[in-house]
């Protein structure tokens, strides 16, 4: 719910070309995160070459932590490992203040 608040905020800034921008490359890569995630599980059940859970765990840093809390919550992947049940959603509350901040620094 909170990404669909950013997103209106973000689309309804006047002269933001750069939110825009930047908005656009989250949901890019919160697309590949969730995609790679469903292609990682999809390659566990079929006994194919997986994805490391290194890439996995970059890719949610680097801001497609929504993507992959969706890929786990989807797909069932992932949910069983501590290390993800962790650091996905740590990794999605960073990424909400970050935004948060960046969007709303000095208007309240």
């Amino acid at each position: 719910m909170l990404f669909l608040h950013i997103f209106y905020y973000c689309v309804s800034v006047e002269n933001s070309s750069s939110v825009h921008l930047l908005l656009f490359c989250l949901v890019a890569l919160n697309l590949l995160t969730l995609l790679a995630f469903g292609w990682d599980k999809w390659q566990a059940r079929r006994g194919g070459r997986r994805t490391p859970e290194r890439t996995l765990l970059l890719l949610a840093l680097m801001g497609g932590s929504m993507g992959a809390w969706l890929g786990m919550q989807w797909w069932h992947h992932k949910t069983l490992h501590a290390r993800f049940r962790l650091l996905v959603p740590l990794f999605l509350l960073m990424h909400a203040a970050l935004w948060g901040w960046w969007l709303f620094e000095g208007r309240f």
